[in-house]
């Protein structure tokens, strides 16, 4: 399937964490909503990147015990544009793990659920290529608009971004080694024959005391401010799979091996 990119550049630097500005903890002003855009993702029209928070909670810092994990969706101005949670079971969440299956909903400033992502429980081993981690997002809710593919690969981590008819759109590809400490670890994405980065997804260093005692983390995802809107949704949907995947390991684990990640 051919995108139109428009004027292609290198992706940018995402802004810092500990950013301040007037508008931070304030909701994003509702766009003009377009007859061919799915309700609540006009937001993403107006933006070419988005920060992820995913915030941190006592029970999980205190007991070990795993909670479900709730985000903050912002862009590059601090204001929030949707809020995430994940519904699961105390059983789910703590005998699965990482490796758990998920529903996430993601509502707007009016509460409205806009984005539905399904993961179902899947291995990510490069042992069982027929059995890879697979990701579907809705928008609105009960209507597919793209899905998330893990490849397989020996060495690297790889996916494909798919639309709402189960065509190539994007590549994504993570570093040979994820390494936790004490920078930020790239997640490229690509056109389908990879010659071009027009994003990533990118887990961002959050300070030691936090990477050490936590498992929340903070994401940035840059694309093109002309892709489609539902591919945009797309790649935030896999933004959380990755999470999961690479990073969602609690600080119980983390004291027992005695490392961070």
């Amino acid at each position: 399937m051919a995108i139109a990119w428009g004027h292609m550049r290198e992706p940018a630097a995402f802004p810092m964490q500990n950013q301040t500005t007037e508008s931070l903890g304030v909701w994003m002003p509702t766009p003009v909503r377009s007859l061919h855009c799915p309700p609540g993702l006009e937001y993403l029209t107006q933006i070419d990147q988005i920060l992820v928070h995913q915030q941190t909670d006592l029970l999980e810092v205190v007991f070990g015990i795993e909670a479900n994990n709730k985000y903050e969706i912002k862009n590059s101005l601090g204001q929030r544009v949707y809020f995430a949670l994940e519904e699961n079971d105390f059983c789910t969440r703590n005998c699965c793990g990482p490796a758990r299956p998920f529903i996430i909903t993601i509502v707007d400033n009016m509460n409205r659920e806009v984005i539905k992502l399904f993961r179902p429980f899947r291995c990510s081993s490069c042992y069982f290529p027929c059995y890879l981690q697979k990701m579907e997002v809705q928008s609105p809710p009960g209507v597919p608009v793209g899905y998330v593919i893990q490849n397989w690969h020996p060495c690297l981590p790889m996916f494909t971004i798919q639309n709402e008819k189960k065509e190539d759109v994007l590549k994504i590809t993570g570093p040979f080694i994820i390494c936790d400490c004490g920078a930020d670890i790239d997640f490229e994405v690509k056109t389908l024959d990879e010659s071009l980065v027009v994003g990533r997804i990118s887990k961002q260093w959050s300070g030691i005391i936090k990477e050490v005692f936590t498992d929340a983390d903070n994401f940035g995802i840059q694309f093109p401010l002309d892709l489609d809107v539902k591919i945009k949704a797309v790649m935030l949907g896999a933004c959380f799979l990755i999470d999961f995947m690479f990073f969602e390991t609690s600080q119980h684990q983390k004291r027992q091996r005695g490392t961070w990640r």
